[in-house]
């Protein structure tokens, strides 16, 4: 029996599971005051913060650390790294720590889990970081020799649920192929192609999402940014807070949205089923880089738990290959059964170089 201690943080919080082998026994999100979040100037200055708030909770819930066969956590802010596991080396600690790509709190991940793990001689790992980037050369071209494409997307839960489906299929992952739509606060869609993360839509030149604004016309946008009425914060704002639902509806919440339609209210059904629309035709756009051969459309995250949306997607799609509903974000168990296959031999883990 292999206990695991998953580590996910959030920028206002912590999550953590822990599960002994499939089984998850305990979850919680160990929530972090304004006030205290206030204090740190940098992301990774909270390290320290967070890891004793983890270590205290499993102890007040009677947990020794002593027990654990592994820790996971949330792949941060990495140069481009490769799908599945890599073990937490002090080279992946020191980029985190003192070189980040991006200040993120997701960094926090690896870095709780090396302290935890190293304190009780076992080892420490991530899994599917966000910036998993396996893209096909003709994906990386964008059009603008200056900002060519990568990869960054919802990949923890997505290529967990891709695992999924083809388990629940009697398959195996890397002889199928897979589009899959992530719906959340952000929207990013992905294809799995014989276990390959070949392409991607981003959550910011795709489908517009809760509180996204997704793909927008380059030239007035351009007009927009250079007319002197708003200023960066206020346009990224715009891109990522306020766009989506949020922009149009005053909400990210696509259950409110949903009430607001069952009362009659034309702008909220008008938007919602747009954004329906337009899920659709990302995953129609990416079932080209198939070239048709689909085995199954993955509807996941959230907002999948909404019929009301899944029914307008499928209703376009469906043409395409069967649509699989896989509600939730999932992402505690994604990070689990990962490391568990490590610790099964049914995986191995990745040695992180730079």
């Amino acid at each position: 029996m292999y206990k695991i201690l998953a580590i996910n943080p959030g920028s206002t919080s912590t999550k953590i599971a822990l599960y002994e082998n499939e089984q998850e026994i305990l979850v919680k999100t160990l929530d972090h005051p304004s006030e205290e979040m206030e204090k740190f100037e940098k992301v990774v200055d909270q390290f320290q913060m967070r890891k004793d708030v983890v270590l205290l909770f499993l102890k007040d819930n009677g947990f020794d650390v002593n027990k654990l066969d592994a820790v996971v956590g949330r792949g941060g802010m990495l140069p481009p790294v490769k799908s599945g596991a890599y073990r937490v080396n002090d080279l992946m600690v020191d980029r985190l720590k003192n070189r980040p790509v991006v200040e993120h709190a997701s960094n926090l991940g690896a870095l709780i889990a090396h302290e935890i793990a190293s304190s009780i001689g076992k080892e420490a790992y991530i899994y599917d970081s966000v910036k998993v980037d396996e893209l096909i050369p003709e994906a990386r071209i964008s059009g603008m020799p200056a900002l060519p494409r990568t990869s960054t997307s919802h990949v923890l839960n997505s290529r967990a649920m891709a695992i999924k489906a083809a388990k629940n299929m009697g398959k195996n992952y890397t002889e199928m192929n897979f589009v899959v739509a992530h719906m959340g606060g952000g929207v990013s869609l992905s294809v799995y192609e014989k276990g390959r993360l070949s392409d991607i839509i981003s959550d910011d030149e795709g489908p517009f999402s809760p509180e996204r604004s997704g793909r927008v016309n380059l030239r007035p946008f351009m007009d927009m940014c250079f007319s002197g009425k708003y200023d960066k914060k206020t346009v990224g704002k715009m891109i990522s807070g306020n766009g989506g639902l949020k922009g149009y509806l005053g909400t990210t919440d696509a259950r409110e949205v949903e009430k607001m339609i069952h009362e009659g209210n034309e702008e909220a059904n008008l938007v919602y089923r747009a954004m329906a629309y337009q899920i659709a035709k990302g995953i129609g756009e990416l079932a080209t880089v198939l070239k048709g051969n689909v085995d199954a459309i993955i509807l996941t995250g959230g907002i999948a738990y909404s019929k009301m949306m899944t029914d307008m997607i499928k209703e376009r799609v469906e043409f395409i290959a069967p649509v699989e509903i896989m509600a939730g974000e999932n992402e505690m168990e994604s990070l689990a059964l990962g490391t568990l296959r490590v610790l099964r031999n049914e995986e191995q883990a990745k040695e992180y170089t730079e």
